[in-house]
């Protein structure tokens, strides 16, 4: 009884901390659950107060300002059944928090936004007002369920509707383990609007003094939770914090207001896939709603903050170990260089050139920017097919590229061997010659002993080719340097000096890439610096 008894008293003083920090921050506060509609699973207020505030024409349409009392609380009720009708929809029919969120709901003969983000730039000073009036809100010992007495520690709005849940535990009486165990166990999503996938809450955060974990679905005993940890010197977990809980991260960085509309707005996607079985040819979908995990997150935004404030003309490494989500990394990387402006709201990067050999980057690229952007055709692939689609007026890789680079295409994806023609087409064509570009380099898939080597291999000397074949390891980007330096003399394709060369090796070549993790832990991604001199930038 005491031990529970102190567990309790630890955890409200978590919850405290929490919750202040977040107050301070921006967010707002409410100490219970009044006012939550469990039914609907919504904050309704909050609603009220972001439509009425944002877009009261829209509002008046529907709640006229000349009808009686009782007639307005009627027109308020159909309103937010019309929103829980559209958030109840499938997934893939538009339905959902990501979706409303993103695209808003219509109640005849309105249409309606439900949140704002963050502008690419200051110039629009309706859609900074906009964003600036978003109602973030945390609550506590929210009583969610209309089958039980169950409760959540906290769970977190945005303009009324609920996007995550927290449950928190204190290593002095419990471990992280009792708080996956308590969604397991005793947060069956069924018929609990709260907790279903992806059609109220987008993320569930189990949280410790020490470690944090996330999932973005339940499904009881078989929910699976992923590490949302920082990483500890190259292993798994967090580093001491002698100034609080190794685990405020979260609080203070992750769910930072203008970082967590980031999120939502800009990260967060949905992952849509087919698979038919080669032997009985069963066709099986799946959706999987894709969070970012902390090292994701802080490759993507610091890369960011840098570019913005350093512009282009320089080189970035960036260490990504197996399986810790290296493609989406790069697709939201792609997309944020490519829409990136500085503090005089200036485009930094007119196109964002990625090069990789992995058709699967190209698929899930188109996919998620798809989402974010909510049109199509903002990535170009550059190769033999769309080569041939491109009719009559085009018949090289170097035409393609040249025409989506000048027709402005945010993103081009090339191939190793395609990216020479990227720099011919910089080169030559004097449209391009006051653009600027970002490179992203994917080169873990690439292999020494592949086609793809081997057509790098050809900038290489003699003596140098000698010594890969010794078992000397080469640079992947460094040749991608040389060939900047060789096929492009433009001021916005230089390259940096010394690039490494080929060195004798004892062992087997490698892509010269040391892993920041093992496969189990898979939580860490290390940013460096490589030169500053190049006036275009690489990653």
């Amino acid at each position: 009884m005491l031990e529970h008894i102190m567990a309790i008293h630890h955890e409200k003083a978590f919850e405290n901390e929490l919750c202040a920090t977040l107050e301070a921050g921006g967010w707002l506060y409410s100490p219970t659950a009044a006012g939550y509609d469990k039914q609907r699973a919504l904050f309704p207020d909050d609603v009220y107060a972001w439509l009425q505030q944002t877009q009261p024409e829209e509002w008046a349409k529907v709640v006229k300002p000349t009808a009686s009392a009782a007639e307005q609380e009627k027109a308020k009720q159909q309103l937010l059944d019309r929103l829980v009708a559209t958030l109840d929809l499938p997934l893939d029919a538009g339905g959902g928090t990501l979706n409303v969120l993103r695209g808003g709901f219509k109640k005849t003969p309105a249409s309606f936004a439900m949140c704002a983000f963050k502008p690419a730039t200051s110039l629009n000073r309706t859609a900074t007002s906009r964003y600036e009036a978003v109602r973030l809100r945390v609550m506590r010992q929210v009583y969610y369920s209309t089958k039980n007495g169950n409760s959540i520690d906290l769970v977190l709005f945005v303009n009324g509707l609920p996007v995550a849940t927290i449950e928190l535990k204190t290593e002095n009486t419990q471990t992280l383990g009792e708080a996956i165990a308590q969604y397991k166990q005793n947060r069956d999503p069924k018929g609990e609007p709260l907790l279903g996938f992806g059609n109220r809450c987008l993320v569930h955060f189990a949280v410790s003094d020490d470690r944090v974990a996330m999932t973005t679905k339940l499904a009881g005993k078989a929910t699976h939770f992923l590490p949302f940890d920082r990483g500890n010197d190259g292993r798994s977990g967090n580093p001491l914090n002698p100034g609080g809980a190794a685990s405020e991260y979260l609080w203070t960085e992750v769910l930072q207001l203008d970082a967590w509309l980031h999120i939502l707005g800009k990260l967060l996607h949905l992952d849509k896939r087919t698979q038919t079985d080669p032997i009985t040819g069963t066709v099986t979908k799946t959706t999987t709603l894709l969070f970012p995990r902390y090292h994701q997150w802080e490759l993507v935004t610091r890369l960011l903050e840098t570019a913005r404030a350093e512009g282009p003309g320089q080189r970035y490494l960036v260490q990504h170990s197996a399986g810790s989500g290296k493609t989406n990394s790069i697709s939201w990387l792609a997309h944020g260089l490519a829409t990136l402006h500085d503090a005089d709201d200036r485009k930094v990067f007119d196109t964002v050139i990625v090069v990789t050999d992995r058709t699967v980057l190209d698929d899930q690229l188109q996919k998620a920017i798809s989402q974010i952007e909510g049109v199509d055709g903002t990535v170009a692939t550059i190769n033999a097919d769309e080569v041939r689609k491109a009719g009559e007026n085009v018949t090289s890789k170097s035409a393609l590229l040249a025409k989506e680079l000048l027709s402005g295409k945010l993103i081009v994806i090339v191939t190793l061997q395609t990216f020479p023609f990227a720099l011919e087409a910089i080169r030559e064509n004097s449209g391009l010659t006051d653009k600027r570009f970002a490179i992203i380099a994917d080169e873990a898939h690439s292999s020494q002993t592949g086609e793809a080597a081997k057509k790098l291999k050809e900038v290489l000397t003699a003596d140098e080719r000698a010594a890969v074949d010794d078992g000397g390891e080469f640079d992947t980007e460094a040749v991608l340097a040389e060939q900047m330096a060789a096929r492009a003399d433009s001021p916005t394709c230089r390259s940096s000096p010394s690039p490494r060369r080929p060195r004798r090796r004892p062992s087997s070549c490698s892509g010269g890439r040391t892993p920041t993790a093992s496969r189990a832990r898979s939580t860490s991604t290390r940013c460096s610096r490589r030169s500053r001199r190049a006036t275009s930038s690489t990653c």
